[in-house]
């Protein structure tokens, strides 16, 4: 479970912040030949934000810098992983990016950056070249420079972020849109979603596979082997936001894989099926056991649950397997409804060791 601070949480920066902020550092490292203990940059949030640098190496030829990334108080995979930037001289002028060690490079279609380049993303990029720019002219240098980004252990980083399934590979990304990391903001992961929706339509897939985490892609995959792994998605507890990015996208089927806990609330008409998002009704669950065939005495034990992993034992031991169709079929017709139509929706439910506990399916 995710222990969020007390208090004020701490904002943290970028991977894109980071390595604007040590090609500027190696930047002037180079033009002085002196070693620079921290760089100053403006970030797309509207800030001026320092960056301690250290690990600064020069020659007449090039420079480094490092910095360690701080995510704040997010849970980032990156936080405190170190950026590096080494800019060397190049005869015409401009600003070349590209990607060292641990930082990935484009394999498939459907991302901002295209195949074949370093996994720095257009504002990271901006950023960057703004920068030296800025430092070329401000020194009168008419000069152009090359930026290499790298990530030491990046490759290993990247195994804890989506970049794998969305064709990513060798190291991480270098991301961020506005420099800062808010802490537990919702944003990011959206954006996953959405770019692993937009690879998948590149790839020719009109079929996704949603999954609340981890366990549930993982029996997922097992239930539908014949789908390519672009086609899962991990839409984590957004649910009404992939159903209804997944229809934008042009998705003709959405199959949806998890469990009671999360599923229950679906099926109440509930989209974003956080812990703290809203509890689990189970006076609704106990009028679809009766409904379903449960015995009354084990229905009225429904309605005094305290977790739906329980009613789904109760069930089970009742011998009524009906319902977790039904639970599976309003999940269907609560989403179908989020979305207006258009997609066929299919919802299966597994217990926590990937048992399939029943299953429907719903025409939009």
């Amino acid at each position: 479970m995710l222990e969020v601070p007390e208090g004020p949480l701490r904002h943290g920066y970028t991977t894109g912040a980071c390595a604007t902020a040590c090609a500027k550092g190696a930047l002037l490292a180079l033009i002085h030949q002196r070693p620079v203990q921290e760089a100053t940059i403006h970030i797309p949030a509207g800030q001026w934000v320092t960056f301690p640098l250290h690990d600064v190496a020069f020659t007449p030829a090039f420079a480094r810098a490092a910095t360690i990334k701080d995510g704040g108080d997010d849970p980032d995979a990156t936080h405190g992983a170190t950026i590096i930037a080494t800019v060397s001289w190049t005869d015409a002028p401009g600003v070349e990016i590209d990607g060292g060690e641990g930082v990935g490079r484009v394999t498939k279609p459907g991302l901002p950056i295209p195949v074949g380049e370093a996994a720095i993303n257009p504002v990271p990029r901006r950023m960057i070249r703004e920068t030296c720019e800025a430092v070329l002219a401000e020194h009168g240098i008419g000069r152009g420079v090359r930026v290499v980004v790298s990530v030491p252990g990046g490759e290993e980083i990247a195994k804890k972020t989506m970049n794998p399934r969305l064709g990513i590979i060798g190291g991480i990304s270098i991301l961020g849109t506005r420099g800062i990391v808010v802490p537990f903001s919702t944003a990011s992961y959206k954006a996953s979603i959405a770019l692993g929706l937009q690879v998948a339509r590149e790839q020719g897939i009109r079929t996704v596979v949603m999954t609340t985490g981890g366990r549930s892609e993982k029996y997922g995959m097992r239930m539908y082997p014949e789908l390519p792994q672009e086609a899962f998605i991990e839409m984590g507890d957004f649910v009404g936001f992939s159903a209804k990015h997944a229809k934008r996208t042009g998705m003709t089927e959405i199959r949806f894989v998890g469990m009671m806990g999360k599923f229950s609330k679906v099926a109440q008409g509930i989209m974003m099926v956080h812990a703290k998002s809203a509890p689990i009704d189970f006076g609704f669950l106990a009028n679809l056991a009766e409904a379903s065939g449960v015995p009354p005495a084990v229905c009225a034990d429904i309605r005094e649950a305290n977790t739906a992993n329980q009613v789904a034992d109760m069930v089970l031991a009742a011998g009524c397997p009906r319902f977790f169709d039904r639970i599976a079929q309003a999940c269907c017709e609560q989403v179908l409804q989020h979305i207006g139509g258009g997609v066929r929706i299919v919802t299966r439910l597994v217990t926590l060791d990937g048992a399939e506990l029943g299953g429907a399916s719903v025409d939009g």
